[in-house]
């Protein structure tokens, strides 16, 4: 009996070992690599025949459909430039320049800027454990008010204690940001773009997301960011929330970042800077 218990003890403890010994990021690795099945669908062909009154009331409902569809697109995801000022509002040189102005700032001021197009260079280092960190690197370019293109790479370590390997993830984000409120003190607006993951899975999927920044009065701002992606029916999200002290043209951050790719999560303290060119 002894001898028995003694061997289920050292088997339970080298199934153990093999469970924890799997990493967060190979395990992510792992699953964005199975292959999805792949649903066949049957269809079948009917012919109906259908009066001309029936035609006529499609097409109706078609418009009507058509033209919400048009006015939620416009008005709620672009927005109205002839009655909405906001809109027309410039980009600044960089955040605070006049001592309270955001990312934009009134075209009709006397002081506006003259700048008409922007870089932002961002780098973060992640922190979760010993075991596990990475880095952030951002970039926006921003060829006017209207719209920027931002771009994103995280590259992730995670230390493997148990049987002492390395373990590496690279995660891409390119998206097109555009701003739907652009106010002196406040920016709100939504991306689309596409999640691209790279080492061993190199795979790609569509990704939209969320954006937002309140800029106070004393040089300091506040920001949050989504991003909602999908590479082989899982889920390759990030949630960012940060905090940055302005200072002329460059600034510090610190904030907290999670990230979910595939089933496990990630949760980062996030510490960096950036300059704005």
């Amino acid at each position: 009996m002894i001898k028995f218990l003694y061997l289920f003890l050292i088997v339970f403890l080298l199934q153990n070992s093999v469970v924890f010994s799997q990493s967060k990021i190979n395990k992510s690795k792992k699953e964005l690599n199975t292959n999805s099945g792949s649903k066949t669908t049957t269809t079948t062909s009917s012919s109906s025949n259908s009066n001309n009154n029936r035609s006529n009331n499609s097409n109706v409902f078609a418009d009507i459909f058509v033209n919400i569809t048009w006015g939620i697109f416009k008005y709620g995801f672009i927005g109205d430039y002839k009655n909405e000022n906001h809109l027309n509002y410039n980009l600044t040189k960089y955040p605070y320049y006049n001592g309270k102005s955001g990312n934009f700032e009134n075209a009709q001021m006397d002081s506006v800027s003259k700048n008409k197009a922007r870089l932002d260079i961002e780098n973060s280092f992640v922190y979760n454990s010993n075991s596990l960190f990475g880095n952030h690197l951002k970039a926006k370019i921003r060829p006017f008010q209207y719209l920027y293109f931002q771009s994103d790479f995280h590259q992730l370590f995670e230390i493997n204690k148990i049987d002492n390997t390395n373990s590496r993830l690279s995660l891409f984000q390119f998206n097109l940001n555009y701003d739907r409120i652009r106010f002196e003190k406040f920016n709100f607006g939504w991306n689309l773009g596409a999640t691209y993951v790279g080492n061993e899975v190199k795979k790609v999927g569509l990704a939209y997301g969320l954006n937002a920044e309140y800029f106070m009065n004393n040089n300091l701002s506040f920001s949050a960011a989504s991003k909602w992606s999908q590479i082989n029916n899982l889920p390759v999200n990030t949630l960012e929330f940060q905090s940055k002290f302005h200072k002329k043209n460059y600034f510090f951050s610190l904030g907290l970042e999670h990230l979910k790719i595939a089933t496990p999560t990630y949760n980062f303290i996030a510490l960096g800077g950036g300059i704005y060119f």
